[in-house]
């Protein structure tokens, strides 16, 4: 249920992406109300992990134990080929208590009409929906809920708003696609991977050289041309969206990390709460763009919510990519009385680093490593290997879930 603060303003639902169980259990416990993860069959995302049946079963009841959502993305543009099974997969979604489906193709949709199942059917942005006739024509054809196309700025979503009935989901932060959503076939033309199937090879993300008609080479001698978009990042522009009436703010990457989660998912949800407690008096602060920075490895800006994008939205001349190094490892157990914190390891560090312990609701403390044990409480000069179980002290409580950063 909605909940409509005392100012009338109803706080919007945010909805974050999930790629495996643990992820899904972190956006959860990081503030999401709801996730949204894809199956093995009729999702695009092919690479991402995606869950079995029973992953989605185990996922939905930890959700719904804590008052969350889960939303399966079905959403390729389906050919022949595609189409079996889809009667069965659909009514196992339902059975395993699913609460929408997120749709692009008209037969899936039909299908999932006909089964008469309890689940909702979303329309995804790879419809590409820019006006409200369209939103009321999915509406009226059984949709609850369609996601807009990236392309509208927040102006253009505060009229569709006035004149739809249908719950309306905005992207607010993640990967942008270089053409309309759902309408580029770079990757099908360059690699034969169909985007609108799962199989995006994100080609307009490579390094090209830029000739002009007489083959004269535009672009430096010793640098690349690129086409893609910087990724979407719109802190600044949450109050403006709930103003706008939007109804569920969406969080894009299911193939993102379990520290990306948590950090993006732990400052929207921060912010959409300073927001809804008191709206007349809230000032947005750098801190919240800081905070969300330190999960970001891609520029940044706000895409078309601010009107029609320029070359400052785009990365032309760059590729942006900066690993980061600082998530070091995600707290398995604590033990209170030898103050040990059993952890898995996610990048090098070694003794006398300097770390913040970041937890939900953006509790943060601070302490340095001093020494690092394995699980045969050997002690170790660093921690090497990814994945590996270590044990470290810490001179507070902390709890599973809870991040290891290292300090900048």
């Amino acid at each position: 249920m909605k909940t409509v603060a005392p100012n009338k303003f109803t706080k919007p639902e945010l909805l974050a992406p999930a790629g495996d169980l643990e992820k899904l259990k972190v956006a959860i416990i990081y503030g999401a109300d709801a996730v949204f993860i894809g199956g093995k069959e009729f999702s695009l995302r092919a690479r991402a992990s995606n869950f079995t049946i029973d992953d989605i079963k185990t996922g939905v009841e930890f959700a719904h134990k804590h008052n969350a959502k889960v939303y399966v993305t079905t959403n390729i543009i389906a050919h022949n080929e595609n189409i079996e099974g889809l009667k069965d997969y659909l009514t196992a979604l339902d059975e395993a208590g699913v609460d929408a489906i997120i749709c692009a193709d008209p037969y899936i949709i039909s299908t999932a009409k006909s089964l008469n199942l309890r689940m909702e059917i979303h329309i995804s942005t790879q419809q590409s929906i820019t006006n409200s006739e369209a939103v009321n024509f999915w509406y009226d054809f059984g949709a609850s809920r369609v996601v807009l196309a990236r392309e509208l700025s927040i102006a253009e979503i505060a009229q569709i708003r006035q004149k739809t009935k249908a719950e309306l989901e905005v992207f607010i932060h993640g990967g942008m696609c270089v053409s309309y959503s759902g309408r580029c076939t770079l990757s099908n033309n360059m690699t034969d991977r169909d985007a609108n199937r799962g199989g995006c090879a994100h080609s307009c993300r490579w390094n090209y050289r830029l000739y002009n008609k007489n083959n004269e080479l535009l672009s430096k001698e010793n640098s690349f041309y690129n086409l893609g978009s910087k990724d979407l990042m719109a802190v600044k522009y949450i109050p403006d969206l709930i103003r706008a009436g939007v109804d569920s703010l969406k969080i894009e990457g299911r193939m993102k990390t379990v520290h990306y989660i948590a950090t993006v998912v732990g400052v929207y949800r921060k912010l959409i709460d300073d927001f809804i407690e008191d709206p007349d008096n809230f000032q947005m602060s750098d801190f919240y763009v800081e905070e969300i920075a330190k999960a970001e490895s891609r520029l940044t800006s706000v895409g078309a919510l601010s009107g029609k994008p320029t070359y400052q939205e785009q990365l032309y001349n760059v590729r942006s990519e900066t690993p980061t190094q600082e998530f070091l490892g995600l707290v398995l157990d604590y033990d209170a009385k030898t103050q040990l914190a059993t952890i898995e390891q996610r990048n090098h560090f070694k003794p006398g680093v300097e770390v913040e312990v970041y937890g939900p609701h953006m509790r943060k403390e601070y302490a340095v490593i001093d020494a690092i044990y394995d699980e045969s409480f050997n002690l170790l000069d660093a921690a090497r290997h990814p994945r590996q179980i270590l044990k470290i002290k810490l001179p507070f409580k902390v709890e599973p879930y809870d991040l290891i950063r290292k300090v900048r």
